[in-house]
């Protein structure tokens, strides 16, 4: 049974780790002015030697965010300091930030600021086509918009109310008018169901974490990355 448990743990510590490597790669490359996407789509090409991890906007659910730490605390008692677990989990919890730092730069673009500007987020699930949203980096962000006084409301297929902490976030009705009345839109879940076409057609400016608009072409200079 211990083996069994240090299995879980490791598959969960594994993916943390490596994603909070590519987190980290992803504002690296942000500040060199590189689309990190293609630089992972270009190592992926690779035959051997090197596995596909992919930035986003932050882990959530019940393991990722929290096995590793757990499996750290752990190995804490047995005198161990296990430093690539905390690093990876302090680059990830970061990421929230840097989405909202991103819509505060597309919005400049605008000769907008946040406060008074409607926010809608696409997806506050912690993942792509599920209702989770426990640790989902939506919440981080929500609370860092609205310390910014930014207006932020809310459309998710699966998720028929959410709240960030003790706020509670208004949902949206997804349509033309909501899309054009929203000074940002930012994709924080990007499920299936999305239309993301009709997005980029109808809204201002967007901003898209999860690289979900990468098969569109028209209006990509509306569009900001990660």
């Amino acid at each position: 049974t211990r083996v069994a448990e240090m299995i879980k743990l490791l598959e969960n510590t594994f993916r943390s780790v490596n994603i909070g490597l590519v987190n980290e790669i992803a504002l690296m490359c942000d500040k060199m002015g590189i689309d990190v996407w293609e630089v992972i789509e270009g190592a992926a090409t690779k035959p051997f030697g090197f596995t596909a991890f992919y930035p986003g906007p932050g882990l959530g659910g019940h393991c990722l965010p929290i096995d590793p730490l757990y499996l750290s605390w752990k190995a804490k008692i047995f005198g161990f300091e296990a430093r690539f677990i905390e690093l990876a989990a302090r680059v990830n919890a970061s990421m929230p930030e840097h989405v909202v730092t991103k819509i505060v730069t597309a919005l400049n673009t605008r000769k907008k600021c946040v406060s008074g500007s409607n926010i809608l987020l696409l997806g506050v699930a912690y993942k792509k086509d599920v209702s989770d949203t426990r640790e989902s980096p939506a919440i981080d962000i929500v609370l860092g918009l609205r310390r910014m006084g930014g207006n932020v409301s809310y459309h998710d297929f699966h998720v028929g109310e959410f709240s960030a902490g003790d706020v509670s976030v208004p949902k949206a009705e997804l349509t033309e008018a909501v899309l054009k009345k929203a000074d940002c839109v930012v994709v924080v879940t990007d499920h299936s169901e999305y239309d993301y076409a009709s997005v980029v057609l109808h809204a201002d400016i967007i901003v898209d974490p999860r690289n979900a608009l990468k098969a569109i072409r028209q209006g990509r200079e509306k569009i900001h990355k990660l």
